[in-house]
């Protein structure tokens, strides 16, 4: 029988939202720029329904059909606490900037939202005032003055603050040295300030990084962030997978333990516990000492099988050569975790008690985590070592996160909107329900609004060598260069690559007119402003800048792309999967390979038409578009550009 109350509210919800968006309606009425779209009101209505009934939706909205505030209108006409979480900043910071004061304006009703960051991006009150403790310096005194006045804590508040700066890890939020209710900061505590705002917030804005770092922690029953949801809007949904596999794993680094070695033997410098026959300050630099030697011994072992790769997959024989470094660790971490419990008992106040035992915490999380990647044997992870800079990382990953989604996520909600412009391949959402373990869901797909068959071609080269020719790169340029002269610059040439970017730069840079930047010369968002503000611009880049950008009008008259963007089988989790996927009886390249390779592609040709007055040329250089039979998977899920083979097309769509 049906449930009559919900299909009631749901009507009572829909009709609402529909009548926000129709063509006398609230946003019509106080927005000039506002155009009634079907499309918009077709997925309002969807997310409207699921909100009001429960279950799972999975909505992809081609762009321009605004489906940020298609989304956002019922969650906030719902009456329910709505979680938004997003796939980047940018976003994050344009929903609580910009649309939420729109709406505010338009609905003529209040509600409440919260912009809620990572642990990291806020002062930890405690541990800033164990660093003054210390030797004070004057950037440290500037971060404590502004600590005295700030609203919010939040570390973008200082503008000329590195983004790399040693000083801030030292005092930032950590879910490892949160002390919880037991801390004498808690009550001033930024972050808790922000989760008693949210608890009482209608909607709650975080990102996918925050979201699965909280689900993360929540696993361990202590620090978690985001307040109890029970209705969710995951944007951008497509990135989720891949940020799940970050957080859901495991991870020991030389900067962890430096970070714990660092906070140890400042207790002891502040005289906060007591060491009177020096043995607890023995203790923790023999962790400093274990560190360096397994740390050093992994480097090694890299460099004596001349891998240079920035992750290498690692297994149980590969440990061989460091695991007497690596035992040795564990020795000194369990060491450690038991000595700071009687030191606790000898602390100088209740909070270095605390601190204490937030320290041999820290120690035993650290301890169990290197057994379990020294084991390397959990069939359900991939081990591997990575290196950045001076970091250097040994992680386990989770190979599949269906299981860990529908724990931590489905299963917590009563209503989940899972939003995208890429969500299918082919029309079909299968891939992307098996790889996030969507249950049972409504579907909904909608077209672009814009009419790709007059904004825009898409241009195939008649003759190009295979991507895994040494002459691919050469080609490359000869055709990047051929068509930029045609457009004029004003374009993005997008790379699988840095090596195949960096060889086509060396090519072109010094036969085009117009002016060049080059991913890695500046960070990203100087790079964007300079692309927008340079005329004729034209930008090399690789994956950052294949979604998540947005540059309206003539200044984007082009992308280019070199190569069909396959997830290189190189890489330890894609290898994994593609293992998984061949045992359990699949086929890993029709399966996973080319579905996500088609979503990648969507998103860097998605940066071309972004308005309705946006005219332009797709390019893609890869000749197996035409030569392989999966190609047509590729095609069959391309916007409907006209498809021209001939660099004169281009002139004739330009100049018409």
């Amino acid at each position: 029988m049906p449930d009559v109350p919900a299909l009631s509210a749901a009507a009572g919800l829909a009709a609402a939202t529909d009548a926000i968006f129709a063509e006398d309606g609230a946003l019509a009425r106080e927005l000039p720029q506002f155009e009634p779209r079907e499309s918009q009101r077709a997925m309002a209505a969807a997310v409207a329904k699921t909100l009001a009934t429960g279950g799972v939706l999975l909505a992809e909205a081609g762009t321009g059909t605004g489906k940020t505030l298609a989304y956002l209108v019922p969650a906030i006409l719902s009456g329910h606490r709505v979680l938004v979480s997003t796939g980047t900043k940018n976003l994050q910071e344009q929903i609580y900037f910009k649309d939420l004061p729109i709406l505010r304006q338009a609905l003529g009703r209040p509600f409440s939202a919260t912009y809620m960051k990572g642990r990291s991006n806020y002062v930890c009150l405690h541990r800033l005032q164990q660093a003054r403790g210390g030797a004070a310096t004057e950037e440290l005194e500037r971060i404590a003055q502004w600590a005295s006045f700030t609203e919010t804590g939040d570390r973008a508040e200082l503008e000329d603050l590195p983004e790399a700066s040693p000083l801030w890890q030292d005092v930032a939020a950590t879910a490892d040295t949160c002390l919880g209710s037991d801390c004498p900061q808690f009550q001033d505590c930024f972050v808790t300030r922000m989760r008693q705002r949210a608890a009482a917030s209608d909607l709650v804005i975080v990102n996918h990084h925050l979201l699965c770092a909280d689900a993360a922690v929540r696993q361990s029953s202590y620090g978690e962030v985001i307040p109890a949801c029970h209705y969710a809007v995951v944007d951008e949904a497509h990135q989720l997978e891949d940020v799940a596999t970050q957080y859901f794993g495991v991870s020991v680094s030389n900067y962890r333990l430096d970070d714990l070695g660092r906070d140890a033997e400042r207790l002891l410098n502040a005289g906060v516990v007591a060491d009177d026959d020096s043995e607890l300050r023995r203790r923790i630099r023999a962790v400093d000492d274990h560190a360096r030697a397994f740390f050093g011994a992994l480097t090694l072992a890299r460099t004596a099988r001349g891998q240079a790769n920035e992750r290498l997959r690692v297994g149980p024989e590969w440990f061989g050569d460091v695991i007497d470094d690596g035992l040795g660790l564990v020795h000194a971490l369990d060491a450690l975790e038991t000595a700071m419990t009687p030191a606790s008992a000898t602390a100088t106040s209740p909070s270095g008690t605390d601190d204490a035992l937030a320290i041999g915490r820290r120690a035993a999380g650290l301890k169990d985590h290197l057994r379990f990647l020294l084991s390397a044997s959990d069939p359900r992870h991939v081990y591997f070592i990575e290196t950045r800079g001076r970091g250097i990382f040994l992680r386990a990953a989770p190979i599949d996160v269906a299981d860990v989604l529908q724990e931590m996520l489905f299963e917590r909600m009563r209503a989940t909107v899972l939003t995208s412009a890429t969500l299918t391949v082919e029309g079909s959402f299968e891939y992307v329900r098996a790889r996030l373990g969507v249950p049972a869901a409504a579907e909904i797909s909608i077209a672009s609004e814009f009419d790709f068959t007059s904004q825009a071609i898409l241009y195939l080269p008649r003759q190009m060598p295979s991507p895994k020719t040494p002459a691919f790169a050469e080609a490359a340029a000869r055709e990047v260069t051929e068509i930029l002269r045609r457009t004029r610059g004003r374009a993005f040439v997008l790379f699988t690559s840095y090596g195949v970017l960096r060889e086509v730069r060396d090519l072109v840079v010094s036969v085009l007119p117009y002016p060049v930047l080059v991913q890695g010369d500046a960070p990203r968002g100087v790079l964007l402003q300079r692309f927008r503000a340079t005329p004729h611009a034209v930008l090399l880049a690789t994956a950052s800048f294949w979604q998540g950008v947005d540059v309206a009008g003539e200044q984007l008259s082009c992308v280019i792309i070199d190569k069909l963007p396959f997830a290189s089988p190189g890489d330890p989790i894609t290898a994994a999967r593609l293992e998984a996927i061949t045992n359990d009886g699949g086929d890993a390249f029709r399966d996973y390979q080319v579905p996500l390779a088609v979503l990648t592609m969507l998103q860097g040709l998605g940066r071309l038409i972004r308005h309705r007055d946006d005219r332009g040329v797709l390019a893609v250089l890869d000749p197996r578009l035409r030569t392989m039979a999966y190609g047509r998977r590729f095609l069959d899920s391309f916007p409907p550009a006209p498809v021209v083979h001939d660099l004169d097309a281009i002139n004739r769509f330009l100049d018409a």
